[in-house]
């Protein structure tokens, strides 16, 4: 039946609707009664009072006779009757669908309306009860009550929800049934009509409200078991790749517990093998959502491959940013009998397409990217994050200079040509990422773009191979020669310096002939600095490392660099804190920084500042340096910086190689850096240049952190013993040594001092010397590079003999190598070529003193 609108018939009269109506009626009935007596006393004692009184008091009752007309004719009164109470405010009230109860704090009613009265309990004796006692004899809701009254009380805000079996009262129908009631109180505002605060409760029957939420809560539950348990694996991920819903099918077949599963605690990589996370965090760059089906292995708990199907979406939003992804799991390990073959091709085909280690990409005619492997963003050095792939030119991934012959060969793959050229190409990314892209005719399927197969390779790391070990080659050649002639060189300035010594033994400073022997002795010691470049750069040259403090050695050196690089230049030097101790040879290292401050002056045609620092490089800190090929340790460093012309690409490759030099002719000899170099590398360090043009260069020096041992520490506090004076004697010593002149010096310089000298120019002829002599010598002194037996081999076949006997080994190659060569005899003692007079007979006399104390032990 239709709807009839509010009026007298169906207003819902409150049930109680404390007001001003009885209030009123006392008024009208004192007013009233004041009248009467008032007429009372006029009829009685009208002739006592005067008739200006009587008239006053009559045209004042005419006055508000006549406001209270004008007051009732302009709606400042009215009658107080049933409608008074028919108020908007209470209109509002009355057709609340819920209880309302007005009262105040104390809990006394002032007002309540008609639905309240459809609550069971409600009213009690035709009066209505409040809110607490509707609900006192639920045990139910005892403590939501009192929540509710304290909330009255003190004048706040309160809601509960109230379940109670069998409803208020208890339902006829299902005395099990829970009921739910939304019970509230709020306070009122103030009020003229009342002195005290008020309240309002209010009571509402939820119970339908709540069967509808359980219902869909339980149809959301039976989705999510649905969704849980299906046949097949389901998981979602955003858009950085953590995953954020797994169902249980999928973790049942990865071996992940679904209990122990968090939102965010995986990732795709974690799932997805090798590059496959980035073939998943794709989506097409117009924000279209499109399923791709993908055939992949993803990865179980335990680490073996599970081959899948995926059916996924990846979205781009508006902005571009990708969204989360959608993605159905299919088992393609357990593919029906029927389809065996099938499955077993796909998955054939999905592992080598996703876990080849070189890219794959298809291409439509016009060379644009149709379709990708998991290793193509790696080797591309392409994120998903970027931007899509699908459509865009290859061309533009790879450098300018190969662009023309990469079109090219798509051509001829497009016209399906049997032999297509690879195209090596530089990435336009960086440009030392190298790849050799391989192409071909792609099989054409009906309504296919795909017309253009490419395979490529990275050959980054191959390319640095080849040119290091080209590099390697070139310097390993140049050092073989380089060493080659030092030695060679080394016997002749040995024969050169030593005659001058003995000739000036003759010949004193007032001689005639005494300056041209000097000159001769002084050019041929800087021919040997010359060998001793050399020697450095092929790392040949003997070391006397100690334990140094770097600080302390550039703080020695700084007053002569000073000198060194001119007025024009300024030096400043500065040293970290706590500098760590490194083992070197120290004139070798003045020889390095000597060597690049020098190269820094003549950097600075017009003037500058140098800068020398040293500082101590951590093994973490280590790791995280981009220097080709040295290894994370501890370091010093030393900087030597410059604010020269700075050097480019090209010298940078080539400073280092002997006799490059970027100086005018005759103002470098262009072994300064390859010196440097040898030194460095012999001292187990490394040096890289960093250079900009303009603005300046940096020589970086890292040298490993020395960490003294045991016996180290001890030895700090021994004396070194006297220098040797006397440096005559009488022993028998045999000299061995294939150069005749060395030989024949060496002989002459011994023999002058007393010692009895035999003399072999090989090895056999040494043991055949020995033989002769029953093996009764004191001293062997041989060379270590001889024809036929060199040095090592000789010692050999002498310590079968004579297992004690003291030899001096002498080379123009560096000590380390022959300590080598002869299996670390620490009996043997090394004198390096060219060596002078004084130094053979030093050495000599040193060493068979020390066989005198042996002797005496």
């Amino acid at each position: 039946m239709a709807a009839r609108p509010l009026g007298e018939d169906n207003y819902p009269d409150p049930l109680v609707a404390g007001g001003r109506g009885s209030a009123g009626l006392w008024r009208v009935l004192v007013l009233g009664l004041a009248l009467i007596g008032i007429a009372v006393v006029f009829s009685l004692f009208g002739e006592r009072i005067p008739p200006d009184a009587i008239m006053t008091f009559v045209g004042i009752l005419a006055v508000v006779g006549v406001f209270c007309l004008f007051g009732l004719a302009a709606g400042l009164f009215r009658f107080a009757n049933g409608e008074e109470r028919r108020t908007i405010s209470n209109a509002v009230v009355d057709s609340l669908p819920f209880g309302a109860v007005v009262a105040d704090r104390d809990g006394k009613i002032s007002y309540v309306n008609a639905h309240y009265g459809s609550f069971t309990g409600a009213v009690t004796n035709g009066v209505p009860v409040g809110v607490p006692r509707l609900f006192a004899g639920q045990s139910d809701a005892a403590e939501a009550i009192y929540r509710l009254s304290r909330a009255a009380k003190d004048g706040r805000s309160a809601v509960e929800d109230i379940r109670i079996i069998g409803g208020l009262g208890g339902s006829v129908t299902d005395t099990a049934k829970p009921y739910w009631y939304r019970v509230a109180v709020r306070p009122l505002p103030e009020s003229d009509e009342t002195s005290k605060p008020l309240v309002i409760w209010s009571v509402e029957d939820i119970t339908r409200d709540r069967d509808n939420n359980e219902s869909a809560f339980r149809d959301l539950q039976r989705a999510i078991d649905y969704l849980d348990h299906s046949p097949a694996g389901f998981f979602s991920a955003d858009a950085h790749g953590s995953i954020q819903y797994l169902n249980s099918t999928l973790t049942d077949w990865l071996g992940y517990d679904l209990a122990e599963f968090n939102a965010g605690h995986l990732s795709l990589s974690d799932l997805v093998r090798g590059d496959g996370a980035s073939l998943l965090m794709r989506g097409r760059g117009d924000g279209e959502i499109r399923t791709e089906i993908i055939d992949i292995d993803l990865v179980r708990r335990n680490g073996t491959s599970f081959p899948v199907r995926l059916l996924h979406r990846a979205a781009r939003l508006a902005d571009g940013e990708l969204g989360e992804t959608r993605t159905l799991v299919l088992d393609k390990s357990n593919a029906p009998d029927t389809e065996e073959e099938l499955r077993a091709a796909e998955v054939r085909f999905s592992r080598f397409f996703n876990d080849t280690p070189f890219a794959i990409a298809t291409l439509d005619g016009e060379g644009r990217i149709i379709r990708t492997n998991a290793p193509f963003g790696r080797i591309f050095k392409w994120s998903g994050e970027e931007k899509s792939l699908e459509l865009q030119p290859l061309s533009e991934l790879i450098g300018e200079g190969s662009r023309d012959k990469f079109a090219r060969a798509i051509a001829d793959a497009a016209a399906h040509r049997s032999e297509v050229e690879p195209v090596d190409a530089l990435l336009s990314a960086e440009g030392d990422h190298a790849v050799r892209l391989y192409l071909s005719a792609s099989e054409m399927s009906a309504g296919s773009p795909e017309q253009v197969n490419v395979y490529a390779l990275d050959m980054t790391d191959q390319r640095k191979l080849e040119a290091q070990f080209a590099q390697s080659q070139k310097m390993q050649a140049v050092g073989q020669l380089a060493g080659g002639v030092a030695h060679d060189f080394n016997n002749l300035l040995t024969a050169i310096i030593g005659f001058s010594d003995l000739l000036l033994l003759k010949h004193k400073p007032g001689d005639p002939s005494f300056s041209e022997l000097m000159q001769i002795k002084q050019n041929a010691n800087r021919a040997a600095g010359l060998t001793r470049q050399l020697l450095a750069f092929s790392r040949r040259q003997t070391l006397r490392p100690q334990t140094l403090e770097l600080p302390l050695i550039v703080d020695d050196l700084t007053v002569l660099l000073k000198r060194m690089i001119g007025e024009k230049n300024t030096l400043s030097v500065e040293h970290g804190r706590n500098i760590w101790p490194v083992r070197a040879d120290v004139v070798q290292l003045e020889q390095v920084i000597i060597n690049l401050v020098v190269n820094a002056r003549d950097a600075m045609p017009n003037g500058g500042a140098i800068t020398i620092r040293t500082s101590n490089v951590e093994r973490s800190e280590a790791e995280r340096l981009n220097f080709e090929g040295m290894v994370p340790a501890d370091y010093v460093l030393i900087d030597v910086q410059d604010t020269g012309t700075g050097m480019s690409q090209e010298v940078l490759a080539k400073i280092f190689e002997p006799f490059f030099t970027t100086k005018e002719l005759g103002k470098g000899t262009g072994l300064g850096l390859s010196t440097v170099y040898g030194i460095v590398k012999q001292t187990e360090g490394y040096i890289y240049p960093v250079s900009v043009v303009g603005v300046g260069t940096t020589f970086k020096i890292f040298l490993p952190r020395h960490v003294a041992s045991a016996n180290e520490q001890a030895a700090k506090g021994a004396v070194a013993a006297a220098p040797v004076r006397d440096l005559t004697g009488h022993e028998r010593i045999l000299l061995v040594d294939d150069e005749e002149s060395v030989r024949a010096f060496s002989a002459q310089a011994l023999r002058a001092t007393g010692y009895e000298v035999f003399e072999a120019d090989g090895g056999e002829e040494a043991l055949e010397v020995l033989e002769d002599q029953d093996f009764k010598i004191d001293l062997m002194i041989s060379d270590v590079a001889m024809p036929e037996m060199d040095g090592p081999t000789l010692l050999k076949h002498v310590r079968e003999q004579m297992p004690n006997l003291k030899v001096i080994f002498v080379s123009g190659y560096a000590e380390e190598s022959v300590r080598r060569d002869i299996e670390d005899d620490q009996s043997v003692e090394f004198l390096p070529k060219p060596y002078s007079l004084d130094q053979i007979n030093s050495k000599v006399k040193e060493v068979l003193q020390m066989l005198g104390k042996d002797e005496v032990h």
